[in-house]
């Protein structure tokens, strides 16, 4: 009974991030690991664990929350014809080989490291958002090769800092003059393909850090996971919900300006 009183507070934390990661997705259609390992990362500091082993945690959590919201947005976007099967046969098996290489590095490689590329990753997501042009780069997507090294990277980099399909693929389709909303669909899938394997490798492969929270198997805190994943999946119809009712893309454009704050501390906190 004691055990459980001393980690309500814990508890409690990771509901408020289902809640939040949640929301946010529905109403921004923003992917939960964007905002769930910034979150976890500064939680786990706040309960005494050290910058690379909340890094390491988080990132592997995160991936491990992205399986059934991915499974569960597979199948609305399928229903509507919006997940293109075609390019995920080209795609996969490169983007399967990114997240092997990714995830078994995050098993050996510093936690400040993936700070570093989260701190990165987030800080031009949040431009992105904030700019919000629709305007393609390129007419079409590059040949067989461009796509393989493509495919690979976006494996690679997603495993590495726990985010799914949705952050680095969705830009790179549609800046290749590519459909939004199958790009927004192939991306769930992708997602699937990214978090699946990697949280099994982390969670088998991880060694479990001598701070970390209790919970924590591998590298995957299961505390959060099952705190984290019932209310995202709650909370993501009332963000969809309340997208039509208020200014979606000014609040985009708060958030991108609170991700950009978040990604320039995560890289303070690592080069400083």
């Amino acid at each position: 009974m004691q055990v459980l009183f001393d980690l309500l507070p814990t508890i409690l934390a990771l509901l408020a991030t289902g809640v939040f990661a949640g929301l946010l997705a529905g109403l921004l259609g923003v992917g939960g690991g964007i905002v769930i390992v910034p979150v976890l990362y500064f939680l786990f500091q706040a309960l005494g664990v050290s910058a690379d082993s909340a890094m390491l945690i988080a990132t592997a959590t995160s991936l491990a929350t992205i399986i059934p919201t991915s499974v569960s947005s597979i199948k609305a976007h399928q229903a509507k014809g919006n997940v293109d099967v075609e390019l995920l046969k080209r795609w996969g098996p490169f983007i399967l080989l990114g997240v092997l290489l990714g995830s078994y590095a995050v098993t050996q490689i510093d936690g400040e490291v993936l700070t570093l590329m989260f701190g990165i990753i987030a800080s031009l997501s949040a431009v992105n958002m904030f700019v919000g042009s629709k305007s393609a780069w390129f007419n079409d997507l590059p040949g067989a090769i461009g796509q393989r090294i493509i495919a690979a990277c976006i494996g690679l980099f997603s495993a590495m800092v726990g985010i799914g399909g949705g952050t680095l693929t969705v830009p790179t389709l549609t800046f290749c003059n590519y459909p939004a909303h199958r790009a927004v669909g192939t991306a769930a899938a992708v997602g699937l393909i990214i978090s699946l394997p990697a949280a099994i490798t982390m969670l088998a492969l991880g060694q479990t850090p001598t701070d970390a929270p209790t919970g924590t198997f591998g590298l995957v805190n299961l505390i959060g996971f099952a705190a984290i994943v019932p209310l995202t999946v709650l909370f993501a119809p009332v963000g969809a919900g309340l997208a039509s009712k208020l200014d979606a893309a000014k609040l985009k454009k708060v958030f991108a300006v609170v991700l950009l704050i978040t990604g320039v501390r995560m890289l303070a906190q690592s080069l400083l």
